[in-house]
């Protein structure tokens, strides 16, 4: 048995090569020993930030004597917080509009705040939430996993998935063993949740298309006769008619009433009639030859002594 040797080289299958192309370089979980953050310098911002910070505000006049006194502290305390153009700081906009759906569904899944100071333990950042707006302070890799999680809450997904993940890798970098390895095998795999859909109810009312015309005006009885030709027509025509369609609908009220009459004369469906079988005539006979007329029953009863009794004291 030979020994197992310190540096061992592992031959990655052709699933973990496609996975390793989709993944970036920069997001892989492998630290390798000695290994130190590129520093950010000029180069990597060399155009500054977008705008200088700067306000200003108004005090009352009596307040006038007390400000001159505390102002070179005002000024001190200032000049540490100020950026100019020349600064080069690493920042990222995101705006709520152009990723999320709704800012009120990414408030939600912050929940009571207890979320941020677990990402503020785990990435070593200072994060702080302001109506839609989420900054952080902190060192350049801990500030791209608290881009990821918020990213990841605009599009929906609680951030207490990534921080299970960021336990877990927390937890895999300081043991040396497994710092080398591959960690894809203990990281969980979160999958979205098929939710059944929501119940139909029985009566749907349709809605019907908006138009911004009025509906159309219903038709006269004038327009009607218009249309059929009957107001050209005189009186004793149109009584003609008239007189015409009530003997048509007194001919069809009365060939109903000969229908329904007709309907007690028809007859009743009736069954087949069965022939009896010949064994079941013979034993017919043979009980009513066993009965003799005018004989008492076999087993007669007697009366019980109550009634005996009874019998007695009434005589």
């Amino acid at each position: 048995m030979a020994a197992p040797t310190e540096s061992t080289s592992e031959t990655p299958t052709n699933k973990n090569q496609k996975k390793s192309k989709n993944t970036d370089e920069t997001e892989l979980q492998t630290v390798p020993d000695g290994w130190k953050e590129p520093k950010f310098t000029r180069v990597d911002n060399p155009r500054g930030l977008l705008e200088e910070s700067s306000f200003a505000t108004l005090f009352p006049k009596y307040r006038e004597a007390y400000l001159k006194e505390c102002w070179p502290l005002v000024q001190r305390a200032l000049g540490d917080v100020v950026s100019l153009k020349r600064d080069f700081i690493p920042f990222s906009l995101l705006e709520d509009s152009s990723v999320a759906c709704s800012s009120d569904a990414v408030i939600k899944c912050y929940g009571d705040f207890t979320l941020f100071q677990a990402l503020e333990l785990l990435t070593s950042c200072y994060v702080m939430v302001q109506g839609n707006t989420v900054s952080a302070l902190g060192p350049y890799s801990g500030l791209k996993e608290v881009r990821k999680v918020v990213l990841d809450t605009m599009k929906n997904i609680h951030p207490i998935y990534n921080i299970k993940t960021l336990m877990i890798k927390r937890e895999l970098a300081s043991d040396p063993e497994l710092r080398t390895q591959n960690w894809e095998r203990f990281l969980p795999n979160f999958r979205h949740k098929s939710l059944s859909k929501r119940k139909q109810p029985k009566k749907k009312t349709v809605k019907k298309e908006y138009t911004p015309f009025p509906p159309p005006q219903p038709e006269s009885k004038i327009d009607k006769e218009l249309a059929t030709g009957e107001f050209f027509l005189r009186e004793s025509e149109k009584r003609r008619q008239k007189m015409n369609e009530i003997k048509a609908k007194q001919a069809e009220a009365l060939t109903k009433r000969q229908e329904q009459r007709q309907k007690a004369f028809i007859p009743p469906k009736e069954k087949p009639a069965v022939k009896k079988s010949k064994p079941a005539i013979k034993e017919k006979v043979k009980k009513a030859k066993s009965k003799k007329l005018g004989a008492p029953p076999v087993n007669p009863e007697r009366p019980s002594a109550k009634d005996g009794k009874r019998k007695k004291v009434k005589s």
